[in-house]
């Protein structure tokens, strides 16, 4: 048998390693995915916040019952993501200031609880950096209802989130909900942290989250392509990453990391290479937000002009 073709079907003999490539692909487009907006909005250390945050949650709910951990992690998580939107909004506090108080804060809580009373659940490696084998039917269920969630708010909500995105003073004269908006994504971002730390741990899930939309943007300038090319990058890096860390024999998501700043790089290369169309101009956020809404002659805040195209 050819050898690389053997080393691509050995690992699957095993039943672990196939639900951990499963959930590494779903996980990596999942995370490339919702990455996209957390990352065009400026907040790509809200994902380091709050997957530290849930780590407080998990150490917490192992108090209770080990059985419920992610149930108590989701529940901390949802409620660490509108905590910070909630002082951010108030404006003298600025958001990444916000993020480092509620979630360092978290996860020191969540530190302190598991050296003290320890843990019945998840061991506290495995939770730091992710682990395949301790991936169960249920938390490959979890993920895919999430994913689907995550899916169809996108869907659903296409125009308010990428108006809101952009131009959120805008957005909120022009009838959008922006904190409606906010909350929904940042609860949405919460719940897919949460069923990805299995494999990818709470030290380097932000990494997943930031690096395959900034691949994406390295190569386009649209928004839906980087939308389509972050979720293909995140899925590649995750195939790619399980098989060099079961022949490697380190932890999955560090080598799922190390795969994705590879492709950054391999894009950034690509990137300096590719000349600039003569002529070639930013659009204005408006024709990126499209005709979702007709916003007054007269704003509040001028709109902020984007890069991208639709």
């Amino acid at each position: 048998m050819n050898p690389i073709v053997e080393t691509l079907i050995d690992p699957l003999r095993y039943a672990f390693f196939q639900k951990g490539l499963g959930v590494a692909v779903l996980s990596g487009a999942l995370l490339g995915f919702i990455g996209v907006y957390i990352t065009l909005r400026g907040m790509s250390y809200i994902g380091h916040g709050l997957s530290h945050s849930i780590f407080g949650g998990f150490a917490a709910s192992q108090l209770i019952s080990a059985e419920y951990y992610l149930w108590g992690s989701g529940v901390w998580g949802i409620l660490s993501a509108v905590s910070i939107l909630a002082v951010t909004r108030r404006r003298r506090i600025g958001a990444d200031a916000a993020i480092g108080v509620v979630t360092t804060a978290s996860f020191a809580l969540g530190v302190a609880l598991l050296t003290r009373f320890g843990t019945t659940g998840p061991s506290f490696e495995n939770a730091l950096f992710g682990s395949i084998l301790g991936i169960s039917r249920g938390q490959l269920i979890a993920l895919c209802l999430v994913a689907a969630l995550t899916v169809a708010v996108v869907f659903l909500r296409y125009r308010a989130l990428l108006f809101a995105t952009f131009d959120p003073d805008v957005a909120q004269v022009s009838g959008v909900n922006v904190v409606a908006t906010d909350v929904l994504l940042l609860t949405t971002l919460s719940l897919s942290l949460l069923t990805t730390l299995t494999v990818v741990g709470v030290t380097l899930v932000a990494a997943m989250l930031v690096i395959p939309p900034v691949t994406a943007r390295m190569l386009s300038d649209s928004f839906a392509r980087i939308l389509l090319l972050a979720t293909l990058a995140g899925a590649a890096y995750g195939l790619v990453g399980m098989y060099l860390s079961y022949h490697a024999g380190v932890p999955s998501g560090t080598m799922i990391v190390l795969v994705g700043a590879a492709g950054f790089l391999a894009a950034a290369a690509t990137r300096r290479r590719r000349p600039r169309p003569a002529g070639a101009a930013p659009t204005k956020t408006r024709r990126q937000a499209g005709r979702f809404a007709n916003p007054p002659a007269r704003s509040p805040s001028r709109p902020r002009s984007s890069p991208l195209r639709r």
